[in-house]
């Protein structure tokens, strides 16, 4: 069987794509993860599976994460802004290893948004000639039990800077599953897929779904970028990760995340979530 690397296997895309990929029977994967000790116990029960050492900031993790790789899936970490310094090395690698295909989970829209990370990314692995799949995927809801949480919890409240625009969110376990398709079938390479949820909803909507879902009134409080990046700066939140953050609430008033594609239906081959779904399976972070 063919080896897969999963890196960020822990994450909130990572996880779900291992399960997919272990199901099927059909793949080896390596899970790169950065803290093995805390990290092996959510990966006991999964067949097929070896754990490495990965971080994209030390190279010298890459030779046991790409022992007998053939295809590789990655997202950015949020932390890391400065592509040519945290992750040319690591493509660079990965071209050396004459990796079969890079599965890169960028942004949707990324093609009008030059100076995001995710641009930077898909223009060096094109560069570099690897064998790419791009996932375009619009806002995650799972932001919502991350990012925003605190706000959520603490004060019921939507503390997002996006006005009054609408976003079509997308359930990571969905963009989990259409990475797993696309690794598993050999007609995704060289696409860039645009995926997003069902429908595009103003945080006026998701609040009030919210609010009905788990029986506390949530608000949303539409603060202004500054007053957001200012807060979330006051929180101990890096610096070059907040100032991302801003410029994609920025596309969003700008009214760039309200499409709806059908893509992600298509690649399934049924629908995605809808955000009640998630709300709902999602409960416990909330309450």
């Amino acid at each position: 069987m063919e080896r897969i690397l999963v890196i960020g296997g822990n994450g909130n895309i990572g996880f779900p794509l291992i399960k997919y990929l272990s199901a099927t029977n059909k793949v080896e994967i390596t899970a790169g993860v950065h803290n093995l000790t805390k990290d092996r116990p959510k990966f006991d029960n999964i067949p097929n599976l070896e754990l490495k050492h990965f971080d994209f900031l030390d190279s010298s993790t890459f030779p046991q994460a790409f022992k007998g790789v053939s295809k590789v899936f990655f997202v950015r970490p949020p932390q890391l802004a400065n592509p040519k310094v945290d992750m040319l090395p690591f493509l660079k690698y990965a071209q050396k290893q004459h990796i079969e295909q890079i599965v890169f989970i960028s942004l949707f829209g990324v093609e009008k948004n030059k100076r995001t990370p995710h641009h930077q990314i898909e223009n060096m692995i094109e560069e570099l000639n690897l064998p790419y799949t791009f996932i375009r995927p619009s806002f995650f809801m799972q932001n919502l039990n991350t990012t925003h949480r605190e706000d959520i919890v603490k004060n019921h409240d939507l503390f997002i800077p996006a006005g009054k625009s609408r976003t079509s969110f997308i359930d990571t376990r969905d963009i989990a599953e259409v990475a797993g398709i696309a690794l598993l079938n050999d007609k995704y390479l060289h696409q860039k897929l645009n995926i997003t949820g069902p429908s595009a909803l103003t945080y006026y909507e998701i609040a009030e779904i919210m609010t009905k879902v788990l029986g506390v009134k949530i608000t949303y409080s539409k603060p202004s970028l500054l007053k957001f990046r200012k807060a979330m700066l006051q929180r101990g939140l890096k610096k070059d990760f907040v100032n991302v953050m801003v410029m994609l609430y920025l596309i969003t008033q700008l009214g760039n995340a309200k499409t709806v594609t059908d893509e992600t239906n298509k690649i399934l081959g049924h629908a995605p979530r809808t955000i009640t779904d998630y709300v709902k399976d999602y409960k416990e972070y909330f309450i």
